[in-house]
């Protein structure tokens, strides 16, 4: 699996559909509201890169179109038919 950093933490890439994750293009769009979000999820529709956040469904921020288990509906819903996308996930931090 493979780790980018990010907002200074820890990043799994656990989606790659086609191999399209570009860390350039998504940090130059990544800003600080993402931060909060436990996946962000990026979708190319017409050459262009756009980002959504996504909650862990237990996290109390959680809502019905930004909790994980909404993705597949996301997808299918609101990104283009058969679009390539990736899908990143915050390390979670252990406390000691």
């Amino acid at each position: 699996m493979k780790k980018i950093i990010l907002f200074n933490e820890e990043y799994n890439i656990i989606k790659d559909e086609n191999e399209v994750f570009n860390f350039e293009e998504v940090s130059s769009l990544a800003t600080d509201y993402f931060k909060p979000f436990d996946y962000i999820l990026g979708d190319y529709a017409y050459g262009k890169l756009r980002l959504k956040g996504f909650y862990n469904d237990k996290n109390k921020n959680a809502n019905k179109i930004n909790k994980l288990s909404y993705l597949e509906t996301y997808i299918k819903d609101y990104c283009a038919y058969n679009c390539k996308y990736f899908l990143i996930e915050k390390n979670k931090k252990i406390d000691k």
